[in-house]
């Protein structure tokens, strides 16, 4: 099973941020990094989950109708009176590069299923092309429009097509999106794995967020890749390594 730090190690430091990254970054044995980015009112790729930033910063509205000085004027809370900041795409590469250049992975989720985001995939794309990361990354959305978008642009770029279910995933796959891998959560494992046509399949959970709460029991990891599963992305992957 190949273990991913969902959002970096979100749930011990505040998730899609510099300090989660880095601290993802020194985890021995971790296959790779998931972030999502977004565009801000003038056209800055930032990492960001959530659509508006009223759940992780101290700010309220939705991400889009911010520029970017005025984004980074956003506290986020790292707890002891310390504040993190709303990363750019750039800061975050400038953080890792060195790491995936020896072999770590990036996956980039497009949030793009509810705002599109027009132009988002040639901007993500041209930067990766610029730093020499094309063969570090793995582009990932819920809009199959914008991986099939990705695969024109770059046709050796590596995808994955975000659902609920897997056998939704596989059913945009085989639409025309031309995903390399499916990613459903783990528990919309709906499909036997014979039917998964050897693709990857790259789970997603829920769960804990920073700050830390208890995580109950450990997750099955042989259950999981029974299913079909190949990889996890968790918010404590420091916990499976």
């Amino acid at each position: 099973m190949k273990i991913w730090a969902h959002r970096g190690c979100s749930q011990n430091y505040p998730e899609n941020t510099l300090t989660a990254f880095a601290k993802a970054a020194g985890l021995k044995g971790l296959t790779g990094i998931e972030l999502d980015i977004q565009l801000t009112k003038d056209g800055s790729m930032v990492v960001c989950h959530d659509e508006k930033v009223d759940r992780t910063t101290d700010g309220m509205g939705e991400l889009r109708g911010y520029t970017l000085s005025e984004l980074k004027k956003l506290r986020i809370d790292a707890g002891k009176g310390k504040y993190e900041r709303i990363p750019t795409m750039e800061e975050v590469i400038d953080l890792l590069e060195d790491r995936l250049k020896e072999g770590l992975k990036l996956n980039i989720e497009l949030k793009n299923s509810i705002f599109p985001y027009e132009g988002m995939e040639e901007k993500i794309i041209d930067l990766v092309h610029k730093r020499g990361l094309h063969n570090s990354v793995i582009y990932s959305s819920f809009h199959a429009l914008s991986v099939e978008r990705i695969k024109e642009i770059d046709p050796d770029a590596e995808t994955g097509i975000l659902d609920r279910n897997v056998s939704d995933c596989l059913y945009k796959l085989k639409g025309g999106c031309m995903a390399d891998a499916l990613h459903p959560f783990w528990r919309g494992m709906d499909l036997p794995k014979e039917k998964l046509a050897g693709f990857p399949v790259r789970a997603w959970f829920t769960g804990h967020l920073y700050p830390e709460k208890p995580t109950g029991t450990r997750l099955d990891l042989k259950t999981l890749e029974e299913k079909g599963i190949t990889d996890v992305f968790l918010n404590e992957p420091e916990m499976y390594l």
